[in-house]
């Protein structure tokens, strides 16, 4: 599909082509890919691009496209080229500087969603795209959620994300709690940085290569963000809160034996769709 070729390009052309230039490149799903750029090139739903498969495409829409399979060729994740994502229902604009939002997050915020008592203070570190905060302030409308993150790049695309879905969510650009002293909350949720160092180069190339490293690395054996968050928390609860955070698929474990060598009671794993111990929670009433 050169640029300056003669050759009449309809969708049906197009998406042929592209299937397979986007299975060579080991991506999966390539036909549905192609779809999903071809429509966001062309402003076209996916019948409509069989509606009208035999209508040759404007210059002007072809160089878009030629642009969105020459980067999704190089392995840019498909959600950062059509510049949004869905989250439990709900669509979340994302940029490179956020990691995208994954269905195994659900769990959390829906055992989230059961441990907090009505009104509930809720404290999201490390938001990101905010799908989690947001989530919460949209299923419970009586909770105050605030949410803090160390990017303020990543921070805009959260409040650009809470403008559009009418979360009321308050953002605080920060690093853990620190910018919430004399505060308190009910619950304290996180997704956090959960990569060991010597793993990260052996994720995908859509990940490694496009997501923000500091939202995955965490540290040499995975749980250096688990350490300071399970540390700087029970100043942040009161008594009877609770902190919930996603862990990577063999690390619950080792997370909730940090909880409870700090002194959270009533530690508990979750399972995420897939059956993967996803999720770590334990409740604070005290010193340990």
């Amino acid at each position: 599909m050169a640029a300056g070729q003669e050759e009449c390009w309809t969708p049906v052309k197009l998406l042929a082509w592209t299937t397979g230039y986007l299975s060579e490149k080991g991506i999966e799903g390539a036909r549905r890919e192609a779809e999903w750029l071809l429509g966001h090139a062309t402003g076209l739903s996916r019948l409509d691009l069989y509606l009208q498969f035999d209508k040759p495409l404007e210059e002007a829409e072809l160089a878009v496209f030629r642009s969105l399979v020459s980067r999704r060729g190089r392995r840019e994740p498909l959600q950062y080229l059509l510049g949004d994502q869905e989250f439990m229902g709900r669509t979340f604009l994302v940029t490179p500087a956020v990691l995208i939002p994954r269905s195994d997050t659900e769990v959390l915020v829906e055992q989230a969603l059961k441990l907090m008592p009505p009104a509930a203070r809720v404290l999201d570190v490390g938001t990101g795209s905010g799908c989690i905060a947001i989530t919460i302030a949209c299923e419970a409308t009586d909770a105050h959620v605030d949410a803090v993150d160390i990017s303020a790049e990543a921070l805009a695309v959260a409040q650009s994300n809470a403008q559009n879905l009418k979360a009321g969510v308050t953002f605080t650009h920060g690093d853990l709690t620190t910018p919430y002293a004399g505060k308190q909350f009910d619950l304290i949720v996180s997704n956090p940085p959960y990569i060991r160092q010597r793993d990260l180069a052996g994720l995908q190339p859509e990940v490694i290569g496009f997501e923000p490293v500091s939202a995955l690395d965490g540290g040499a054996d995975g749980l250096d963000f688990y350490r300071r968050l399970i540390a700087a928390a029970p100043e942040r609860l009161l008594p009877g809160g609770w902190l919930l955070v996603e862990v990577g698929y063999d690390q619950a474990a080792e997370v909730a034996q940090l909880m409870t060598a700090a002194g959270f009671s009533d530690v508990s794993t979750g399972r995420d769709g897939a059956g993967i111990e996803r999720i770590v929670w334990g409740g604070w009433h005290g010193s340990p």
